[in-house]
C-alpha cells in the first residue's frame, strides 16, 4: 500500500449512522473522498468486532484506503488491518510497534505539548490532535487545543497532524490552515444523508485549504 493520505480521514461510530450498516457508510464515504478509516468499536464483543474488521478490510483493500483499528492490537492483528490508533491511556506506544511491526501505520492521541514532547523519540506515524473542539462524540479528552493550539503544536513537532473534534466543513479549511496534515471526523460523515457527497465536500475544502498554504 502507499503512504496514507490523512486528508479526510473517517472515524467510525455505528450509534451515528441513522440507522444504517456501517459497511454501506464506509462504502460510499470512501466513494466520495475518504483517505482513511478508522474502525472504533467500544461496546462490541471480540468476535464481532474482528469480523467486521475482516469485512471492511477487505472492501478498502480494493480501493487502496488503509484500516485502522482504535486501541485493539489484538483485533488490527487478527483481521489483518493496516495499522491502529492507541491514545494515552491505551498500550503505550513503543509496546504497540513492537507488537504490530515496522510496516503498520501507527497513530497516537495527544492531549498537552507534554504528550508531544514525548512523541518526538518515536517514529509514529502521525499525531491525533484531540480535541481540535469540544465534541459530544468522546468525552474522555482534555482541553481543546484550538486553532492557536494547533499552530503551536505544529512548530513543535516534526510529526504529520490529523485533527479531531467538532470537525466539519465548515472549519476544515481553518484546521488544515493552523497546521494539520488532515481532519478527522465522525458525525460529519457518519450522520450525514449522503456519506459520499459529505466526503467529496471535506475533500474539496482539505484540498483548497493544502493549494493556498503550499
Amino acid at each position: 500500500m502507499r503512504a496514507p493520505d490523512y486528508g479526510v480521514y473517517l472515524v467510525t461510530d455505528r450509534g451515528l449512522c441513522l440507522g444504517r450498516p456501517l459497511e454501506d457508510v464506509v462504502r460510499e464515504a470512501v466513494s466520495g473522498g475518504v483517505t482513511v478509516v478508522q474502525l472504533r468499536e467500544k461496546h462490541t464483543d471480540t468476535r464481532e468486532f474482528v469480523e467486521l474488521a475482516r469485512s471492511l478490510k477487505k472492501e478498502l483493500e480494493r480501493h487502496d484506503v488503509p484500516l485502522l483499528i482504535n486501541d485493539r492490537i489484538d483485533v488490527a492483528l487478527a483481521c489483518g488491518a493496516d495499522g491502529v490508533h492507541v491514545g494515552q491511556s491505551d498500550m503505550p506506544y513503543p509496546e504497540a510497534r513492537r507488537l504490530m511491526g515496522p510496516k503498520a501505520i501507527i497513530g497516537l492521541s495527544v492531549e498537552t505539548m507534554e504528550h508531544v514532547r514525548e512523541a518526538e523519540a518515536w517514529d509514529v506515524d502521525y499525531l491525533g490532535v484531540s480535541p481540535i473542539f469540544s465534541t459530544s462524540t468522546k468525552t474522555d479528552t482534555g482541553k481543546p487545543w484550538g486553532l492557536d493550539g494547533l499552530r503551536r503544536l505544529r512548530d513543535a513537532t516534526r510529526h504529520r497532524l490529523v485533527g479531531i473534534g467538532a470537525l466539519n466543513a465548515d472549519n476544515a479549511v481553518d484546521v488544515v490552515r493552523a497546521g494539520a496534515d488532515g481532519i478527522a471526523v465522525v458525525s460529519a460523515i457518519c450522520s450525514a444523508s449522503s456519506p459520499a457527497d459529505a466526503a467529496a465536500e471535506l475533500l474539496r475544502k482539505v484540498s483548497a485549504a493544502r493549494a493556498a498554504t503550499t
